[in-house]
């Protein structure tokens, strides 16, 4: 257990801990599966969500935890951080040291999206150049997409022309963003599985790689059997509330 009111001090404390329990196995690990981090200890995600729940909800030390730079203490900064403090600068500040696909999503999908200023942000971060950058437009989304179950249609719908300009986009973490992103709004009701799969027959019509391969695997897997008992399921859950 790491306890101290010193706040240098525990993050001192939590390095040392990250770095007891990194291994070379797992540093070897992240580049298997595209995630370069220079600045990382080796430490499991399991093991990361242990620490979390050690030191609990501590957005100061979150913020402090970020600065070091560390892969492993970013992760836990998404981890322990509290979205209702979290200001729009901040977002804008963590979301440029995004530096590979694995921390833009944790960030994304376990603290960002619970903010107030989550949407927002996907469509001022959709206009970004940067490649981690842009994903994180999209990697929001997603989650928004996933996690925000009484959020109405409306935003949703009026992000997919985002997601349109968006899938012209070549690089590869920003088309696995898009297609993420359209993929699982058109997974929260019948109307935006509808939406999305017009949209997605577009895209694969493209004469470009990039939304035609977008598209091609949106439109598969929204009009998948899987894809529609989920949305039945899902309709069928709202008709009883």
């Amino acid at each position: 257990m790491i306890a101290t009111t010193d706040r240098s001090k525990q993050v001192r404390d939590v390095l040392a801990w990250l770095e007891r329990h990194g291994t070379k196995a797992n540093r070897d690990g992240l580049l298997r599966y595209g995630i370069v981090a220079p600045k990382s200890f080796g430490v499991s995600m399991s093991t990361m969500q242990k620490l979390a729940k050690q030191l609990g909800r501590d957005h100061a030390l979150a913020a402090a935890l970020w600065d070091t730079g560390w892969y492993e203490a970013r992760t836990v900064t998404a981890l322990i951080g509290d979205p209702t403090r979290l200001t729009a600068a901040q977002m804008d500040r963590w979301m440029r040291g995004f530096d590979n696909w694995a921390i833009c999503d944790t960030l994304c999908f376990k603290l960002f999206d619970q903010s107030p200023h989550a949407w927002a942000k996907v469509k001022q971060w959709s206009a970004r150049k940067n490649e981690f950058e842009k994903r994180a437009a999209f990697a929001l989304l997603a989650s928004l997409a996933l996690h925000d179950k009484k959020a109405p249609d409306a935003p949703f719908l009026a992000s997919l022309p985002l997601i349109e300009r968006a899938a012209v986009d070549e690089r590869n973490f920003v088309k696995k963003g898009v297609n993420w992103a359209l993929r699982a709004v058109g997974e929260r009701s019948t109307a935006l599985n509808a939406a999305s799969i017009d949209l997605a027959r577009r895209l694969a019509e493209s004469s470009d790689a990039a939304p035609r391969w977008v598209g091609k695997d949106a439109l598969r897997a929204l009009s998948s059997p899987a894809a529609r008992k989920r949305l039945a399921t899902r309709a069928k859950a709202r008709g009883r509330s």
